[in-house]
Formats: C-alpha cells, structure tokens, sequence
C-alpha cells in the first residue's frame, strides 16, 4: 500500500529578499499579523565597471594597489605582488572587524572601514555585491576615492 503525503494548503515560501515589517509583529485585536515584503530589487553593478574605475584610480599618485572581489571572481593590483597574502588578510580583517564593532556598538550598516597606519592607510567598501580594498599612501584623499566608486554604482 503506498505511502499518503499530507498535503498543506501552505507552499514555502521563496524568503529571500524578504523582510518582515516589525510593527506589524505587534498584536493587533489579540491576533499577530507577520506581513513579508520583497526588498527593491538593486542594480547590480558589475565588477568590470568598478574595475574601470579602480585601474583609472591606479595610475594617480599615491595609490598602492586595490583588491576587487565578489561571489564569481576577484582582481589584485599592489605594487608588492609579494605582499598579496598580507594585503588580502589586512583587507578581509578590515572588513569583518568593522562588522563586529557595528553590531557591538549598534552602529547601523557600515559604509566604508578606513584603517591608517604611519605612512599607508586602507580604505574598505562594498558596492553591490563587490567588496573593494584600495590601499593608498597616507597623503591621498581616501573621501574622493569612496565617491568615485560608489558614484559608479
């Protein structure tokens, strides 16, 4: 005799890109209401359109390299290939210790991360999907950097 499957009127839900509005969590006449909501749906912009941007930025003074990663690739430019390694793991400590301290303290969502050392400093963002380093000399203005990548989103 075969096996019956029970069959509900409720088929999963796709959740991603959904968010539930908090208010309407709040009972209402005794009876919680969850209402999911699709986020707006975000331009992607792709990597070859920041790498442009990057690789015009590297031919200015004062830039040392960047890093440019996402989900399906990356690209390195440093003026040190031998210090890959160390750039890659400064840029991705960056990155997630900027995350904790936001979440610790109640920050909100990080813009960027920019860490400065005596003479080099470390500018960290993410546009899209992509997640962009640019290491530069201390002297470089990390704030027009930070405009020219997000402005190509």
């Amino acid at each position: 005799m075969p096996k019956t499957q029970i069959k509900s009127k409720f088929e999963k839900a796709d959740t991603e890109d959904m968010e539930i509005n908090l208010e309407d969590l709040k009972a209402k006449e005794n009876r919680p209401q969850i209402i999911l909501m699709k986020n707006k749906i975000r331009e992607v912009t792709p990597p070859e359109k920041i790498r442009k941007a990057l690789d015009e930025m590297r031919t200015k003074d004062g830039i040392i390299g960047y890093i440019l990663r996402n989900a399906r690739s990356g690209a390195v430019d440093l003026n040190d290939p031998a210090k890959i390694i160390d750039y890659a793991i400064l840029s991705s400590s960056a990155k997630d210790t900027g995350k904790e301290l936001s979440q610790t303290f109640d920050l909100g969502e990080i813009e960027h991360v920019l860490i400065e050392g005596k003479n080099v400093k470390l500018l960290s963002l993410t546009v899209g999907e992509n997640d962009i380093s640019v290491f530069m000399e201390k002297n470089v203005d990390h704030n027009k950097i930070c405009r020219t990548l997000c402005s190509v989103a």
